[in-house]
């Protein structure tokens, strides 16, 4: 064939090729590019319009908002493999309805935001068996709320599963009990939920940063950040972790019904009045032991008395800086952290406790019990909150057998922690655990993350001697709340 036919029957066959291409329907091509690299045959507008939920006006999210629009094709977000999926980006993992905190119940497969459900189970969230084999009474009983109220009179009970009144069709009201009534979020004006300016959590509306109000209908007329500035407490806290924060102003937990203060007040909550009372009544007048004078929950003591509640005749002899130095003893607390000095005496805390003792409160047997209780892992003995091992065993809790029967590679494999890193760069691993620093006593935990020097402390103990230090964080006895154990929340003050 001569060149010139050659060329003629090229040009051709690409003719047809291209109007072949034109006839399909542009969805068949996935980025409706020429080649890569190269520009989009679409333009900006038609490429919106593809990426864009059928019915959505311009200017509304491309690809639900979960993706990035590449000329007519919606890429999902990969951050998280397999969250987002669906021409549209339409579908999500996690919007399937669950039940008792299990997606579909445990019942059931999510598919782009449906349940669906293993054969003999129904329901939005595959909580229904189709076959019940409970009796009524029974089924009743499992259907009841802690107030033992079935179904929360919101609902009706199947099989020991409640199923929530909603005949709208709207899913307002649901929980385990129907105990969540979201209606109670819609305002009254704009019949919208928390006025358009906040999300409803069972029924309870949770604001937008400036907005508050029980529907989120009032705005604040400061920035978030200088409400934030003004309840900030002199300790950094919100509110000193007694209050709210709204519109820059503290709501303090505790007010008083005559409208005037009560015992927790103060511009940012510093202050609490309980403080200054041997055994708490509101009503009382009984401050500060009958010796002192309350100022923003701390006693100023008369002439004579002394203690945090004024409680003790000023009879010792010794100042305030010996009685200081003979209940330090080697440690830098006073009572190291753990007692209250008086006079130069230790009392330890929690009080009646044998677990925490010495002339002061140098001992503490609490740190020789694992999580599951055990003293000194069942082989060794506990003397001044240090484990002595038998023979075989060694480390902090007696923890380590001298003998390992694992690999090295299965021994670190063990110990590291989330970052890689073997026992969080602060201890060694002997058989697949942990031994933490010996010269760093604060730090513990199975993977030396734990670090005890964090515990808040107040009136110079460590948890306000109202709780245990749990890697940095309090535990507080029962009736103690606060981050250093440092508010009373029982009916009587102790």
């Amino acid at each position: 064939m001569r060149p010139a036919a050659i060329r003629n029957f090229l040009l051709l066959a690409s003719s047809l090729l291209f109007a072949g291409l034109s006839a399909v329907p542009q969805s068949f091509s996935p980025s409706l590019r020429i080649g890569p690299g190269a520009a989009c045959r679409l333009s900006r507008a038609e490429s919106e319009r593809r990426c864009r939920a059928p019915g959505q006006p311009p200017g509304g999210a491309l690809c639900h908002g979960r993706g990035r629009c590449d000329c007519g094709v919606c890429i999902c977000h990969v951050s998280e493999p397999g969250v987002f999926f669906g021409p549209l980006c339409e579908c999500h993992e996690w919007v399937c309805e669950t039940y008792d905190g299990s997606t579909c119940a445990g019942h059931g497969k999510c598919d782009c935001g449906k349940c669906k459900c293993d054969e003999g189970w129904f329901g939005d969230a595959c909580q229904y068996p189709a076959h019940c084999d409970l009796t009524k009474k029974k089924s009743n009983q499992m259907c009841k709320n802690s107030q033992d109220v079935i179904c929360s009179n919101a609902g009706t009970c199947h099989c020991g599963r409640c199923k929530c009144d909603n005949p709208d069709g709207n899913g307002l009201v649901y929980g385990k009990f129907c105990e969540c009534d979201d209606r109670e979020c819609i305002d009254d004006e704009t019949e919208e939920i928390c006025g358009g300016h906040g999300k409803c959590y069972c029924g309870n509306c949770y604001c937008e940063a400036g907005w508050h109000g029980d529907k989120c209908e009032f705005q604040c007329d400061i920035t978030p950040w200088e409400s934030k500035r003004r309840c900030t407490s002199p300790d950094g806290q919100i509110c000193s972790n007694r209050g709210t924060c709204v519109c820059g102003e503290c709501s303090c937990h505790d007010v008083d019904p005559t409208g005037d203060w009560g015992d927790i007040h103060g511009d940012t909550c510093e202050c609490d009045e309980r403080d200054c009372r041997a055994v708490y009544d509101r009503y009382s007048d009984d401050f500060c032991s009958g010796h002192g004078q309350c100022n923003c929950g701390r006693c100023d003591c008369k002439v004579g008395w002394y203690g945090k509640k004024c409680e003790h005749p000023r009879s010792c002899p010794l100042s305030a800086e010996e009685s200081i130095r003979r209940c330090q003893g080697s440690s830098d607390l006073p009572c190291s952290g753990r007692g209250k000095c008086e006079c130069g005496k230790c009392t330890c805390y929690p009080p009646g406790d044998p677990r925490v003792y010495g002339k002061t409160c140098e001992c503490d047997g609490r740190r020789c019990e694992g999580l599951d209780g055990t003293v000194c892992g069942g082989h060794g003995t506990c003397s001044c909150g240090r484990c002595v091992c038998e023979r075989g065993w060694f480390g902090t809790l007696c923890q380590h057998p001298r003998k390992c029967n694992m690999t090295e590679e299965q021994s670190k494999s063990l110990c590291e922690s989330a970052d890689g890193i073997l026992c969080s760069g602060k201890g060694s691993c002997h058989c697949g655990k942990c031994i933490c620093s010996a010269e760093e006593w604060y730090i513990s935990g199975e993977l030396c993350d734990c670090d005890d020097r964090d515990c808040d402390k107040h009136d110079g103990l460590i948890c306000t001697g109202n709780g245990i230090c749990s890697c940095g964080s309090c535990e507080c006895w029962r009736g103690w709340n606060g981050n250093a154990c440092e508010i009373w929340l029982g009916t009587d003050y102790p």
